[in-house]
């Protein structure tokens, strides 16, 4: 017990020297301190509460405020909000650093949700190649569709020229390319300056331009759509390896080439990390081909070492042709249109006008909805039976008869081929001839103004008659030579590459103006499309229908120039084509030819082949 009694008083002992007031415990007044130690955690819980309520709401105001959870910082476009109330304030000034740092955790992890800003063009800086004798010339087309205000480029000369005081108001400003004479060149078609114009992009990385995303190659007779050129950037990651371009409209030049190579004219987009490996190996590349012919052939060889492909994009257009570029331009593929080149070489895209003015019309339409710019629509005027082909922003075609889509969406071969001794249908797409038939002879309308409704929100597009010989025709239906003006009524779609490609649709509207048509542009409506009639064919003994664009196919086979001209076309009508002599059949046969058509509903017919 006495043992046990000092040990107890030992402990008690103890008691006072872990006391923070160092007072004994066990003298004096033993209960008094207890009170104090839980009034003030009582307090403590208590202040610790009210914090964390009001830091609750606190964000909830913030929240409710805003129209979307990310901040300003994030959204440098958007309009500031006003200060917020002074009880945020507050909150920020007396709330445990805990919750700071908690704020900025969730502020990081919206920026994770929401991802980096979408490229706009000015992530995106050009390299224009020219040289110093062609620059008096080709600047014209830069300043076609340069903006200095908004974009980024520089032209890269052979050697110096002089800038005016416009000059350097409206195009990129010019550097004089480095000395590539150390670099081996054998080609004994080309010009060595092939290989200046190879180190562009790698020219333009080390000037150090900061918030880059992508480099764009194009040669100073390049017209480029730059809102389409940015639609087009943003359907991919940046932060890849990305090398985007298209091909050549020849199928020789692609043979001759590289259907692998993104032609330079037509332009090409590479992105930032790949411009970087690029920069790191080039000038080795270039130096194992010292054999190849241009530039563009040069940096596909460098790609091809790094193992990126091509990334093709129908809406970069070398224009491998001669000619008119019509054909092209009125049928245009289901993409953007992103750039133009050869302007030098072809006719200009509009009658009466140089080149230049054919362009900088052009661009009057891409002002107001460069997303459809030249987008091709195909309708029907059923009463009249008429085709009509709308190239938006550029012109309108007119056809007699009924033409299925199938066909109209092949481009006219108005152009002739790059190589013109070689095959005339060499081409990297599907063609269709200019119809000789004098009766399917288009009729023309070009785009000659466009203006928009702000009360309807819709563009007022006038295209006026181009007064072309027409010969005669004694086809027994309306004749679209009674019009001069067709206009299209379209709503602006800025948006109409972020949903699967479609071809838009058409609609003949009635209209209140003599010599006037009246079209409708716009999405296609549910089940909105052509429907096709197959009836059969009251003359022949043949089971087999044949589609009625598959018309001049068999007359061009039978011999167009010798077919007499038709009697008549048009609902209940029928047309009997035929020539007097005689041509050479199978098996060395003869036959007689007698093609008897169809036209019940335009949409169907059988040919009747009699042997003699």
């Amino acid at each position: 017990m006495k043992n046990s009694k000092k040990d107890s008083e030992l402990v008690w002992d103890q008691i006072p020297m872990r006391s923070s007031s160092g007072n004994p415990l066990v003298s004096g007044h033993p209960t008094r301190p207890i009170p104090k130690v839980m009034v003030w955690l009582i307090i403590f819980v208590v202040f610790t509460y009210i914090v964390y309520t009001l830091s609750l709401l606190t964000t909830s105001a913030q929240r409710t405020m805003e129209d979307t959870p990310f901040t300003s910082l994030l959204l440098p476009n958007k309009t500031s909000f006003p200060s917020p109330p002074l009880v945020l304030k507050q909150t920020a000034v007396i709330s445990p650093p805990s919750f700071g740092r908690r704020d900025v955790r969730e502020n990081q992890a919206v920026a994770m949700e929401m991802g980096p800003k979408q490229t706009e063009i000015q992530h995106v800086v050009f390299g224009i190649a020219t040289s110093s004798n062609l620059w008096q010339q080709r600047k014209e087309y830069i300043k076609i569709w340069y903006k200095p205000d908004k974009m980024r480029g520089v032209v890269w000369l052979d050697d110096h020229v002089k800038y005016s005081a416009d000059d350097k108001q409206t195009l990129p400003p010019f550097r004089v390319s480095s000395d590539t004479s150390k670099f081996p060149y054998t080609n004994q078609k080309g010009h060595r300056s092939a290989i200046r114009i190879s180190r562009i992009v790698t020219e333009t990385l080390r000037l150090k331009i900061d918030n880059v995303r992508w480099f764009v190659m194009g040669d100073d007779d390049t017209v480029f759509v730059t809102d389409n050129l940015v639609r087009i950037l943003r359907k991919y990651d940046h932060t890849q390896f990305y090398y985007i371009g298209s091909l050549s409209e020849s199928h020789i030049q692609n043979i001759f080439f590289s259907y692998g190579m993104a032609y330079g004219g037509g332009g090409f987009a590479i992105s930032y990390p790949l411009a970087k490996a690029l920069a790191r190996m080039q000038d080795q590349c270039i130096q194992r081909y010292p054999g190849l012919y241009g530039s563009d052939d040069r940096m596909q060889a460098c790609m091809a070492e790094l193992g990126v492909p091509l990334t093709k994009e129908l809406g970069f257009h070398q224009y491998d042709v001669y000619g008119n570029l019509f054909g092209l331009l009125a049928a245009h593929p289901v993409t953007p249109l992103v750039s133009l080149h050869h302007l030098d070489v072809v006719e200009p895209i509009f009658p009466n006008v140089t080149r230049v003015q054919a362009l900088r019309h052009l661009m009057l339409a891409a002002k107001f909805d460069s997303a459809g710019l030249i987008q091709q629509s195909i309708c029907y005027d059923k009463a009249k039976g008429w085709t009509v082909s709308v190239s938006w922003g550029f012109a309108v075609q007119v056809f007699r008869g009924i033409f299925l889509p199938r066909e109209i969406e092949m481009p006219s071969r108005t152009f002739l081929n790059w190589y013109k001794r070689a095959d005339y249908t060499a081409y990297a797409f599907n063609t269709r001839p200019v119809s000789r038939n004098p009766c399917q002879k288009p009729f023309v309308f070009y785009m000659s103004s466009v203006k928009i409704d702000s009360q309807l929100n819709q563009t007022m597009s006038e295209y006026g008659r181009h007064h072309a010989p027409h010969p005669p025709c004694r086809w027994k239906m309306a004749n679209p030579d009674e019009l001069e003006t067709v206009i299209i009524h379209k709503k602006p779609d800025p948006h109409l590459w972020d949903r699967s490609p479609r071809r838009n649709c058409c609609r003949v509207m009635e209209s209140k103006e003599p010599r006037t048509m009246v079209v409708d542009v716009g999405l296609c409506k549910d089940g909105e499309g052509l429907e096709q009639n197959n009836s059969e064919a009251k003359h022949g003994s043949s089971d087999s229908s044949v589609e009625v664009n598959l018309v001049g196919v068999i007359i061009e086979e039978v011999g167009r120039d010798q077919l007499r001209s038709p009697l008549g076309l048009g609902k209940g009508w029928w047309v009997h084509m035929y020539r007097s002599s005689q041509v050479e059949g199978p098996r060395n046969t003869f036959w007689a030819v007698d093609i008897t058509i169809s036209i019940t509903n335009m949409y169907s017919w059988k040919p009747n082949i009699d042997r003699a």
